[in-house]
């Protein structure tokens, strides 16, 4: 498992408590974070390995996670789950996303400096074996670099109209909204580029 889908070392066991569960089920874990507050929550990003979950199936994985997790105790305060979808903009945890994501805008922040800095934004290139490619500008022209999936600690996809349209495309496609609301979708981020 990458340091993207699970950072601290708590996530981590709890990934590798609830990872296979959630496998069984037929869905793939993208992200898992336990984060602070007055009361933690445990977020859970998942997603059918072709992409898309739907709302109750995130109600099934909450249901078998909080049961395997009653079990194994792994968290030992009072803690809210929270089962959710990656949504449009979503992170970049395993290699293929940055593959199935060629062609948009991410925001990549690396563990260590490289050429003297840490945060990286700009095209994606797809991978070539274990580097994710980016194109940057630098000093006024266009560069792809290769940065190592292991050094990467966050990235991201930016919501730009083109991943709008792409990801409504997708959902017509499946059938999921009908064209009228598409179409008024459509106006509203055409109008923007005007």
């Amino acid at each position: 498992m990458s340091n993207l889908v699970a950072k601290a070392a708590i996530d981590r066991r709890i990934a590798d408590i609830v990872e296979p569960v959630i496998e069984d089920m037929g869905f793939e874990l993208v992200r898992l974070r336990l984060m602070g507050g007055k009361t933690a929550t445990l977020q859970i990003m998942a997603e059918r390995p072709e992409g898309g979950i739907e709302v109750d199936e995130c109600a099934e994985i909450s249901t078998a996670v909080s049961a395997l997790l009653d079990v194994e105790d792994p968290i030992e305060d009072n803690y809210t789950l929270e089962v959710g979808s990656p949504g449009i903009d979503r992170p970049l945890t395993r290699l293929k996303d940055f593959d199935a994501s060629s062609g948009h805008v991410a925001k990549i922040e690396t563990s260590e400096l490289i050429d003297g800095r840490k945060r990286f934004k700009g095209v994606l290139a797809g991978t070539e074996g274990n580097e994710v490619l980016i194109e940057i500008e630098n000093q006024g022209e266009t560069v792809t670099i290769g940065l190592d999936f292991d050094w990467l600690s966050e990235a991201k996809l930016v919501l730009t109209d083109e991943l709008i349209r792409e990801a409504l495309s997708q959902r017509k496609d499946a059938g999921q909204i009908d064209e009228a609301q598409f179409d008024e979708i459509q106006e509203i981020t055409g109008s923007e580029e005007d």
